[in-house]
């Protein structure tokens, strides 16, 4: 999740070490492993101390892109290598990373914003360096999931991941019915250009009147959150052009995500006009998040012969 940073701080650090502000640090020296270091999603002044130490003690970062990590390395005064570590050259360079670490040498890793391996690279490294029992270290910090989260008004005492969805509708679609009938907070990364098109999909998977959140340009000046139905925000985001990778949070089926009794009556009416009764149910139940029951007897209902 990045974007435009904000907040510079001067470079004043050396090799070993970093700054802040105009003060100077030393780093104390890392044992040999894989650091997994969170970084700002957009604030530079999200950071961790022990994120600075691990990034400035270590023998070399692995950066999603070495560019966009050069400007918080910049910022705190950050001197260590840097070396590219992407989707596309991942799996071949696994094999000497772990040499290094072999060697006895501390690797730190980060994604562009947030923490790794989060619709991040990183998942295969990771799993490899477990497998060959070298030490994995968390370096905990920054994460748009669980800032979309917290500042949603969504539940959050039970919630799930899906990172981003297909790009097209028809398989973004059959990835979102699956899931119409969960109960927990459902969280989805988007990118601006296919922000309109994913709430319109959920609207009509989950339900127009399912309550959702949009978080845009966390951490940064123009921080904001869009709350509503999924019809009403589909339509809100339809014509407005985003910056910036966004948050969508759904609430679960259920008491808290529940649509409006007339919502899926009328959409279960419809589908008895072309399917047999269980098919209409089935759909019906998986798009609102609704109990199969509650559905297959509003269906004999409408069924039922009218005197």
């Amino acid at each position: 999740m990045a974007d435009e940073a904000e907040g510079r701080v001067s470079d004043t650090g050396k090799s070993g070490g970093f700054a802040i502000g105009a003060h100077g640090f030393e780093a104390q020296a890392l044992a040999p492993g894989l650091y997994l270091v969170a970084t700002p999603i957009g604030n530079l002044r999200d950071i961790t101390l022990r994120a600075l130490e691990t990034l400035a003690a270590a023998d070399l970062v692995l950066c999603e892109d070495t560019r966009h990590t050069a400007k918080l390395f910049a910022a705190y005064g950050l001197k260590t290598p840097r070396s590219p570590l992407h989707e596309h050259n991942e799996r071949e360079r696994i094999a000497g990373v772990l040499r290094e670490i072999a060697a006895g040498k501390a690797v730190a890793l980060v994604s562009d914003a947030g923490t790794p391996l989060l619709s991040d690279p990183g998942f295969p490294l990771v799993r490899a360096a477990r497998e060959q029992g070298i030490a994995v270290f968390a370096v905990p910090g920054a994460s748009a999931l669980l800032a979309g989260l917290t500042v949603s008004g969504l539940p959050t005492d039970s919630f799930a991941f899906f990172g981003f969805l297909p790009p097209k509708t028809g398989a973004r679609t059959n990835a979102l019915i699956p899931l119409a009938g969960r109960p927990e907070t459902l969280i989805f990364y988007e990118s601006p250009r296919r922000l309109a098109g994913s709430l319109a999909d959920m609207a009509n998977v989950f339900g127009e009147g399912r309550n959702a959140a949009v978080a845009l340009e966390l951490t940064k000046r123009f921080e904001r959150v869009a709350e509503g139905s999924l019809a009403a925000l589909a339509a809100r985001f339809a014509g407005e052009p985003q910056k910036g990778e966004a948050v969508i949070l759904v609430a679960g089926a259920g008491p808290g995500g529940a649509v409006a009794g007339e919502d899926w009556q009328a959409a279960l009416a419809s589908a008895l006009e072309t399917e047999p009764l269980r098919a209409a149910v089935d759909a019906v139940s998986a798009r609102f998040g609704l109990r199969r029951k509650e559905v297959y007897d509003a269906a004999l209902a409408l069924k039922a012969p009218t005197r």
